[in-house]
């Protein structure tokens, strides 16, 4: 029972429904902000949903995510993060990581592979165009893409990428810590042994440097396979789901699609608005666990409290967006939550970026007609998911 008596309520409150934000969760906290939930796994927690309060859950280091990291901890994910992985850290550990790895993910460092990104998006869509349509482009585009780019910046062997997108698609399940055990594990061993390869062999991509031992603080092997887990599962399921979400969203909403097509200098301002209105997530993030008693938005938070953030919800606050539920691609800056906050704010948000931008930039240049081959309803979607996201996309033009 809550303090107030109030029965505490079973978390997803219903199943996921396309891109849609559960009706429920947003009548229920639209009322409590800050909600006593049970979570799928482990326990109880708190759930908060509004923008003030999530940045300071993702931002205030008395929230500790390695206090998160145990087996029994109340979470949404099945499997919890190892104690290793980066997103399972708080600082300094964290920033030792974070610190050897952010170099090959700055502004200028991403945008020096838009080239690259671009060439392979013209090679995708020239696939696409000669088998003509309708295609799913799902399978030609958005799945493709992503894996292909974070595999040549860690130097995977395009010969492995299938293997890998299977594993990283386990990894995300929901409701199953056997495949996502499975999925971690196979993920693991290959790593361990490209690492051990770069280590005899020393090469000039991303996973080479990081096994470098030239530096003050070499990475141990547990180290890299973590953070390579790590950044293949962000830098794969959650950007290629989000560029299919986007061209669903794009090509279901009237005059989106014709808006980026008359005006493609739109595209960087869709991208942001787009992030911020597609709740990518299918439930509220990582666990986090308040280290002392303190107060979020008049609700009493207990040291050792379990909390999670609804970045879904924090992005349609209306103390922080006008019209939050309508898309607006002239809103200007976008203070949305959608990459995160704080120290774990995606390594990979300015790589997401690009890749969507180039990915829309390409698609309205030479298929300005594209349409959905089928009626939006007839769409399947990847259920039981962290990410969400369309299971295929028919489309022609």
């Amino acid at each position: 029972m809550t303090a107030a008596g109030e029965e505490v309520r079973a978390y997803p409150f219903g199943p996921v429904d396309r891109l849609d934000l559960d009706p429920t969760l947003v009548q229920v906290c639209g009322e409590r902000p800050v909600l006593r939930v049970r979570l799928p796994f482990g326990g109880d927690g708190w759930l908060v949903t509004r923008h003030a309060d999530v940045k300071t859950v993702l931002s205030d280091p008395r929230f500790s995510r390695a206090a998160a990291a145990g087996a029994h901890v109340p979470r949404t994910v099945a499997v919890p993060p190892p104690l290793t992985s980066i997103m399972g850290m708080d600082p300094p550990d964290h920033s030792r990581l974070r610190r050897r790895v952010m170099r090959s993910f700055t502004v200028r460092s991403i945008d020096a592979l838009r080239p690259r990104i671009r060439e392979t998006v013209n090679g995708l869509v020239d696939t696409m165009t000669a088998a003509g349509g309708p295609v799913d482009l799902a399978a030609v585009l958005t799945w493709p893409l992503p894996i292909t780019v974070i595999c040549e910046m860690l130097g995977v062997p395009p010969a492995d990428q299938d293997r890998f997108t299977e594993w990283v698609d386990g990894l995300l399940i929901l409701d199953d810590p056997e495949q996502s055990a499975w999925a971690r594990e196979q993920l693991g061993d290959y790593l361990e042994d490209l690492i051990a390869q770069r280590r005899a062999a020393p090469t000039d991509d991303l996973l080479g440097e990081l096994a470098s031992d030239n530096e003050k603080d070499p990475l141990s092997d547990e180290e890299l396979v973590s953070l390579g887990v790590s950044l293949l599962s962000a830098g794969q399921e959650a950007t290629a789901n989000q560029i299919g979400n986007f061209v669903y969203t794009l090509l279901t909403q009237p005059g989106l699609w014709q808006q980026l097509v008359d005006e493609p200098s739109l595209i960087p301002d869709a991208v942001e608005e787009l992030s911020r209105f597609i709740p990518i997530s299918a439930t509220a993030g990582f666990t986090r666990i308040a280290t002392e008693d303190l107060e979020l938005n008049g609700q009493l938070i207990r040291a050792g409290d379990a909390v999670v953030a609804e970045l879904g919800m924090a992005n349609r606050d209306s103390e922080v967006f006008e019209r939050p539920e309508e898309i607006d691609f002239h809103r200007g800056q976008i203070p949305h939550l959608t990459f995160g906050h704080g120290i774990h704010h995606c390594l990979g948000a300015q790589l997401a970026r690009v890749e969507l931008c180039v990915v829309l930039e390409t698609l309205v240049a030479r298929l300005p007609g594209l349409r959905l081959a089928v009626p939006a309803d007839q769409l399947s979607w990847r259920t039981e998911r962290l990410i969400r996201g369309v299971a295929a996309l028919p489309v022609t033009w």
